[in-house]
């Protein structure tokens, strides 16, 4: 049996949401930008998409952009932002584990000039409040964290950030990456006092290259693509509107009975846990409890490099990570395994598991078992 358990990787797109895809591909397939029926036809399925997500949030629909996915989403609230806010200044704060679709943008900020203040997080990726606090000045424009470590699954306080910030300074804006959290964890920007969030569609069961980006109303940002005005002027460029459609579909999935959803998730995990914790030489990173993300578990095997383990799991039909897929196609060192402090022979020792709505049990027990029975094997060829 396959077992696919780096879902936040990718995740397979939902039957009803590829269905939608193919609809809109080849019967409504007109530009929403012209005035005749096939593109208001188009249109429609922007709009009605837009209110489907805005209800998950709590938000205005026009409060919606809609993007290419997680990095565009990214790297419009840094550099839209920033640009747009030049007047407050060039300082901006993010944490030590972000992705590198924030990490990245921010040594684009330096090399332009801005200074960037990178605060340090515990031994299980929490960020450290009062360093955010004492790093907030008067000419901090943008503060960007992520709500859910993608490696090790740790949920950030975002409130209580959100709190903070605009105490210290209420023009400095709060952009979150929700690309791990988004129908996983509780978001609701308003009454959390975020400025800007950041979501991906494959990572719940959209397609891919669909997205988007929640703005609070009145929020200056610069555009980083310039055209035809489209998305108010914020994302220019004809929609995707197949994978917008399909997106919104993904949504209201995800968004019914998602209680459900996630304590299957949270039972999933939990068993796999069990199932592995008196294993020898297996060790958890991240919080375990509900301050973790309910699908994300990152395993330590001592003794065993991640990559041989990887695809030593890929024979048995297992299938996961070490890392974030998007950095690199070979496993690297972590920043986040680095920041929290993992013992330097585990760096190089730890694969993660992630867990969608549609894993079942029996995968999950493979999976384990397959993991014990690994960690035993491989060891034996350990080199010292």
């Amino acid at each position: 049996m396959e077992c696919y358990l780096d879902n936040s990787a990718t995740t397979r797109c939902s039957e009803a949401a590829a269905k939608m895809v193919a609809k809109v591909l080849t019967e409504d397939y007109g530009n929403p930008s012209s005035l005749h029926n096939k593109g208001m036809e188009a249109e429609q399925y922007i709009k009605e998409s837009r209110e489907i997500i805005a209800k998950s949030l709590k938000v205005d629909p026009k409060e919606i952009v809609f993007t290419s996915g997680g990095s565009e989403s990214n790297n419009l609230a840094i550099f839209g932002a920033c640009h747009a806010n030049k007047r407050i200044g060039k300082h901006v704060i993010t944490t030590s584990i972000e992705h590198p679709s924030v990490a990245q943008p921010m040594k684009a900020l330096e090399e332009m000039g801005y200074e960037v203040t990178y605060l340090p997080v515990d031994h299980n990726g929490v960020c450290d409040l009062q360093m955010l606090a004492d790093a907030i000045r008067e000419d901090t424009v943008l503060v960007s964290m992520m709500h859910v470590n993608n490696e090790i699954g740790t949920i950030e306080p975002i409130e209580d950030a959100a709190r903070i910030i605009h105490e210290r300074n209420e023009n400095t804006l709060f952009h979150v990456d929700a690309i791990q959290s988004y129908g996983k964890v509780d978001l609701y920007p308003k009454k959390s006092g975020i400025d800007l969030v950041s979501v991906s569609g494959h990572k719940l069961h959209g397609p891919k290259g669909s997205g988007f980006l929640y703005v609070k109303d009145k929020v200056k940002l610069a555009p980083v693509i310039y055209g035809g005005g489209q998305e108010w002027g914020r994302r220019s460029g004809t929609e995707n509107v197949p994978a917008i459609a399909g997106l919104g579909v993904a949504v209201s999935e995800m968004f019914h009975q998602r209680e459900e959803h996630i304590k299957k998730l949270r039972s999933l995990k939990d068993s796999f846990i069990k199932q592995l914790e008196t294993v020898e030489g297996i060790s958890f990173n991240g919080p375990l409890d509900e301050s973790s993300a309910p699908q994300i578990l990152s395993v330590s095997v001592e003794g065993v490099r991640a990559e041989v383990m990887l695809h030593a799991l890929e024979d048995k039909g297992v299938y996961c990570s070490a890392g974030s897929a998007c950095s690199s196609n070979r496993p690297s060192i972590s920043r986040t395994l680095t920041a929290i402090g993992l013992k330097k022979e585990l760096l190089d020792a730890t694969v993660r598991f992630s867990f969608s709505i549609y894993t079942t049990q029996d995968e999950v027990d493979q999976a384990a078992k397959a993991v014990e029975q690994l960690a035993v094997a491989l060891r034996k060829y350990r080199r010292y």
